[in-house]
């Protein structure tokens, strides 16, 4: 039978370790051509390999859609990326990395794959991080068949464990 406690103490563990991952990575000196959340768009791009439209983007990145918006335009305005018609949707938009976009991921790129290893090798052994790898793609792969629509409500079953004060 699943925990609701141990589900929630995992799910805060996560957490604190993501933000506590992005504060150092935020902190760090790397970011003087762009921002983090610059360079995320910039290397979702590069990951997808083609043009995305701004909705395929937005799944990928974690803003809000006005404000990806705002961050693509800076973007556009500094020559890093480029809008045009998607061809099957004259309605929506592409964007892809301009080759300076691609200059500038492989640069801040390079310096954060170095960052990043750092700070998972400090606390994670080789297959340490493998296995963190595996749950999470687990975690990501079940969340698709779960997706609720924003009014469907979760069921709390009555007189179970979902009834003690757990607040995620």
């Amino acid at each position: 039978m699943p925990d609701l406690r141990l589900a929630n103490e995992s799910w805060e563990a996560l957490l604190k370790a993501q933000a506590s991952l992005m504060r150092g990575f935020t902190a760090e000196r790397m970011w003087d051509e762009v921002s983090l959340k610059e360079y995320d768009v910039l290397y979702t791009l590069k990951k997808a390999g083609c043009a995305l439209r701004m909705s395929e983007l937005n799944e990928a990145v974690l803003l809000s859609q006005p404000a990806l918006s705002r961050l693509v335009d800076r973007l556009e305005s500094r020559g890093l990326v480029q809008r045009a018609t998607d061809p099957k949707d004259r309605r929506g938009a592409l964007v892809s990395l301009t080759p300076d976009g691609v200059a500038v991921q492989h640069r801040i790129g390079a310096r954060h794959a170095r960052s990043v290893e750092l700070r998972m090798s400090t606390a994670l052994s080789s297959a340490e991080m493998r296995t963190l790898q595996q749950l999470c793609e687990r975690l990501n792969a079940a969340q698709s068949e779960l997706r609720p629509h924003r009014d469907t409500a979760v069921p709390i079953p009555s007189g179970t464990a979902a009834d003690q004060e757990i607040a995620p």
